[in-house]
């Protein structure tokens, strides 16, 4: 599975992007879970939360992406942002 997750803030933020493999991962299964659950909590239109706060672009083997906000973020979808900002490339 390959996650991308772009982060844009304010209106003048440059976007920051980072983008997980995760064949071969032993935790693979795990992610495809958190993954699956976070999508379900996104909407597919942009999802802005206050001005100037961050806004989170998920997308998911290439397929259609998912939008969500800073303000309103689930646990799944914290956890995912984080862990593809991080540990993506």
């Amino acid at each position: 599975m390959r996650i991308q997750v772009t982060r844009s803030s304010g209106p003048l933020g440059a976007p920051q992007g980072s983008v997980l493999e995760t064949e071969g991962r032993p935790d693979a299964p795990h992610i495809h879970a958190l993954a699956r659950e976070a999508l379900g909590a996104c909407t597919r239109t942009p999802a802005f939360g206050v001005p100037d706060g961050c806004h989170y672009t998920i997308s998911i083997d290439g397929r259609s992406p998912r939008h969500c906000a800073e303000t309103q973020l689930t646990d799944s979808q914290s956890d995912l942002i984080a862990l593809v900002l991080a540990q993506g490339q």
